[in-house]
C-alpha cells in the first residue's frame, strides 16, 4: 500500500508541496534559498526540535527519525522531499531511496569538491557535526576529490544549540567559532565549507573572524537548484505568485515562530507535532 501511495505522489498536481526537514531550524537556510529560487512552490517544513541536534546521535537512530518524518511529509502530499540536514543525509538518504523507490529525494552533500577545485593554498576547513564526518558520503567525497588538498575538520560543539536559541553573534557563539577557525587560519586555509545547515546563519560572524581572503561555501543554493531541476523534470513546477509554507515542529512552536523572521526573512505560524515512539509523527 505504501508503494502505491508513493507512486501517486509523482503524478499529483504542481500545487502539491515540497517537503523539507531538518533536526531544527538549520533547514531554514535551505528553505530560504528555495524561496528565493522557486517562490511559487508550496512547502511543508518540519523541524525536529524534540531531537536536536542529530549530530551526536547514532546513525541508526537518525535513520529511524528520518523515515518517520518522510512518512509524515508524504501523508501531507509532498511531491519531492529535501533532507535539509547533513546528518540525516549521511545517515538516511540511501535508506530512504530504497524504502520509497518512487519518491524523489534531495540530500545535502558536503561541498568539498568545489572547495578542493578552487583552493589556492591547498588547505580547506570543513565545519560539520560528528555524524556527518563519520558518514560514508563524506568519506567518499573526500577520497574522490581532495587529492593533494589538506582537509581540516571541526565539529563546533555547541554551535547548533546556540543557533537554535537565535544567538548568531553572541560571546559564546563567537568563542565556539574562534576555537574552530583560529587553528585552521594558522594553517593557511583559504576556504571554509559549511557542512551543517545551521551554520550558514553565522556566515557574517565567520567572515569577520576569517577576513575577506577566506571563501565561505554555503551549500543551500546548490540544493535549491537541484530541487528545481527535479520538479522541472517531473513537470511539477508551480508557477504561482507566492507559495504557502506550512511549518511544523516537534518542539516548542512559539520558540520556533520567534526565529522565523530573523532566520528566514518571513513570519509564519508553527504547528506542533509529537512523536509516537521514534517512528511516527502525529498532531498534538
Amino acid at each position: 500500500m505504501r508503494k502505491f501511495c508513493c507512486s501517486m505522489i509523482r503524478i499529483m498536481s504542481s500545487s502539491q508541496p515540497i517537503g523539507i526537514f531538518d533536526s531544527g531550524v538549520g533547514g531554514l537556510s535551505v528553505l530560504r534559498a528555495m524561496r528565493q529560487l522557486m517562490p511559487g512552490e508550496n512547502v511543508v517544513f518540519f523541524g525536529d526540535q524534540r531531537h536536536v541536534p542529530y549530530g551526536p546521535r547514532p546513525l541508526e537512530q537518525v535513520r529511524t527519525f528520518s523515515e518517520g518524518i518522510t512518512r509524515f511529509l508524504l501523508d501531507e502530499g509532498s511531491k519531492l522531499i529535501v533532507l535539509a540536514c547533513n546528518t540525516a543525509s549521511a545517515a538516511a538518504l540511501g535508506h530512504l531511496r530504497q524504502t520509497f523507490p518512487n519518491v524523489k529525494f534531495v540530500g545535502m552533500e558536503p561541498a568539498v569538491k568545489p572547495a578542493a577545485e578552487t583552493t589556492h593554498t591547498g588547505v580547506v576547513g570543513v565545519l560539520a557535526t560528528p555524524a556527518t564526518f563519520q558518514g560514508a558520503l563524506y568519506a567518499s567525497v573526500v577520497e574522490r576529490f581532495t587529492t593533494g588538498v589538506q582537509i581540516l575538520q571541526n565539529t563546533c560543539p555547541g554551535l547548533v544549540q546556540q543557533i537554535e536559541k537565535g544567538d548568531l553573534e553572541g560571546t559564546e557563539t563567537r568563542r565556539i567559532l574562534e576555537s574552530a577557525l583560529h587553528p585552521m587560519l594558522e594553517k593557511n586555509i583559504d576556504t571554509v565549507v559549511l557542512a551543517c545547515t545551521h551554520f550558514p546563519f553565522v556566515i557574517p560572524l565567520i567572515r569577520r573572524i576569517c577576513g575577506d581572503s577566506v571563501r565561505v561555501i554555503d551549500p543551500a543554493p546548490a540544493v535549491a537548484r537541484q530541487a528545481q531541476r527535479l520538479i522541472e523534470a517531473q513537470g511539477q513546477v508551480n508557477n504561482g505568485d507566492r507559495g504557502r509554507v506550512r511549518f511544523y515542529t516537534s518542539g516548542d512552536e512559539a520558540a520556533v515562530e520567534s526565529l522565523l523572521l530573523n532566520l528566514l526573512g518571513e513570519a509564519g505560524r508553527v504547528e506542533p507535532l509529537k512523536w509516537v515512539g521514534e517512528e511516527r509523527l502525529v498532531r498534538r
